[in-house]
């Protein structure tokens, strides 16, 4: 089942491409819980069929709570939100029927096999036998599980059960697919694999909103990314357009030992340097044509003779755009390889 075509959207900043209908529309989405806790705080979405949407920010920033709004798991405390072209409040069976979903807590019988679990998926869509039969084969050549298909899931490692849940969520053709932090507790190596799996359903034509922790998931991944804190969307673009909005190198002063006081206050008066953040183990130095000022900061260290470790230069990351978007680094956010 396909949703309605919606109307085209405005063109928006960044470089998406414009021309396409919302998958994921939402306005002033609100959750607050017992107790006046602000999940989520007055979010506007704008997700277009046919990309890779990512939600990127720490735990518990809200990621999970709009992911439970907006698959109908949980009802908005404010706002409006429309997925696959339906309104989540006003009929929410409908857009059960249009998504799939899979959550953070993977829901697997360990007895049934692979392919027992997603020819039942099917009969409750309404499948009959062969073809619950054919089109659970067809979702489990699509994630790599064929020659395990008939093993029991207990058997499974991580990352298969995470590619079995993502075939799960598949089984009804749906054009919206929601992905909580699918590969959360993964080793690099089944990361990767889910990585693949993700591209692959997408080039099929389904739209996915993935949450992640991860930077280079998101960055490697998402065509655009909405940095979600405490709650808020604090910036939102492509990967490329966000990074490009920093406009300045980084370079990095290992602090080795040195003073950290001391050594911010002798390069505060740099050249043409933006900002300069104090990190526990360096300091960040936002400035244009790193490369070249280098001589000039190791002239004024050693005239003081501050003795640091490595200087290095780098175009700015995710990271640098969170750090500048929230004022502190994406904790426990790890790079992944």
């Amino acid at each position: 089942m396909h949703p309605s075509p919606a109307a085209q959207p405005a063109p928006r900043p960044g470089d998406r491409p414009n021309g396409r209908s919302h998958a994921i529309e939402a306005r002033g989405l609100t959750r607050t819980f017992k107790g006046g806790i602000e999940a989520v705080r007055g979010i506007d979405l704008d997700v277009r069929a046919g990309e890779i949407f990512g939600f990127l920010g720490p735990n518990g920033a809200g990621k999970t709570t709009t992911v439970r709004m907006l698959s109908t798991l949980l009802p908005p405390t404010e706002g409006t939100a429309r997925v696959a072209g339906v309104d989540v409040l006003a009929d929410p069976a409908e857009v059960r029927r249009r998504i799939g979903v899979a959550l953070q807590e993977i829901g697997l019988d360990p007895i049934q096999t692979g392919r027992e679990l997603l020819e039942l998926q099917c009969g409750l869509y309404g499948m009959g036998e062969s073809q619950a039969r054919a089109r659970a084969q067809e979702l489990l050549e699509l994630v790599g599980l064929t020659e395990a298909a008939d093993r029991r899931t207990k058997t499974y490692s991580g990352g298969m059960k995470r590619r079995l849940d993502l075939a799960s969520a598949l089984v009804h053709s749906p054009p919206v697919l929601f992905l909580d932090e699918p590969t959360t507790g993964l080793d690099p190596a089944s990361r990767l694999t889910v990585w693949d799996e993700m591209r692959r359903i997408n080039a099929a034509g389904t739209t996915v909103l993935l949450t992640t922790q991860y930077l280079e998931e998101a960055d490697q991944l998402c065509d655009c990314i909405a940095i979600i804190d405490a709650g808020r969307i604090v910036a939102e673009g492509t990967p490329a357009s966000l990074k490009a909005q920093i406009g300045h190198d980084v370079v990095s002063v290992s602090l080795d030992g040195a003073d950290p006081r001391a050594t911010r206050s002798t390069l505060e008066q740099l050249p043409n340097l933006e900002r300069i953040v104090l990190e526990p183990e360096e300091l960040l130095l936002y400035v244009d044509n790193g490369p070249a000022l280098i001589p000039e900061i190791v002239r004024r260290l050693d005239r003081e003779q501050l003795r640091v470790g490595a200087i290095s230069v780098a175009r700015p990351s995710l990271d640098d755009v969170f750090l500048q978007a929230t004022g502190r680094r994406l904790e426990g956010a790890e790079e992944q390889p």
